[in-house]
């Protein structure tokens, strides 16, 4: 089973990577933003705790997202394996991740970190922005903000992986082939 955690911060690519690894090694894609609104919608009794709380402003648990993901794991059995995109974004998310898949006799295969320097993402983004008309995409000093955030509290996550012998950099320029190549070139190794 390959299960890949793709990270990076936001306008590295993993949206676009994630799609092509589900494309070639047959994978299920796990974006944590689509399982809570797939719960919210099909209003399970996860989906409403964490709708309860998203209305009051909060961000839900990690108890509730571990939850989500076992749902759609378990709602996946014979799958070929896993993309995680953007997930686990702390290092208390990667421990509840991997004692989660240690329950399901899984385990995280790589994690494959998308680098791009910092003048690139916020050009990619506000790009992003512009094309899809995400409003949290449009505003630059909000984009700063994002990526700040994820220099402090999402990339030393990087480490936990890397004690484990599962971390892989990939330098995230080039064309979205260029750039899938090293990704799977980083997969087979």
């Amino acid at each position: 089973m390959l299960n890949i955690l793709l990270f990076g911060p936001p306008g590295a690519g993993k949206g676009t990577q994630s799609k092509k690894l589900v494309e070639k090694y047959h994978l299920i894609h796990l974006s944590t933003g689509d399982l809570l609104r797939a719960e919210v919608m099909a209003n399970t009794p996860l989906g409403r705790q964490a709708n309860d709380i998203m209305r009051k402003g909060l961000l839900v648990p990690d108890e509730i997202v571990i939850g989500m993901i076992e749902n759609k794991v378990n709602a996946n059995h014979g799958a070929k394996g896993f993309v995680f995109d953007g997930f686990p974004r702390t290092i208390a998310q990667a421990q509840a991740l991997d004692n989660l898949l240690k329950k399901l006799n899984m385990s995280v295969s790589k994690m494959i970190a998308l680098e791009v320097e910092e003048k690139e993402l916020i050009r990619r983004v506000l790009q992003r922005g512009k094309e899809l008309g995400r409003f949290d995409d449009q505003n630059e000093m909000l984009v700063r903000s994002r990526i700040k955030i994820y220099q402090s509290e999402t990339l030393p996550v990087a480490e936990h992986y890397k004690k484990q012998g599962k971390f892989v950099a990939v330098y995230g320029i080039g064309t979205i082939e260029e750039i899938f190549a090293k990704i799977c070139q980083a997969i087979s190794s």
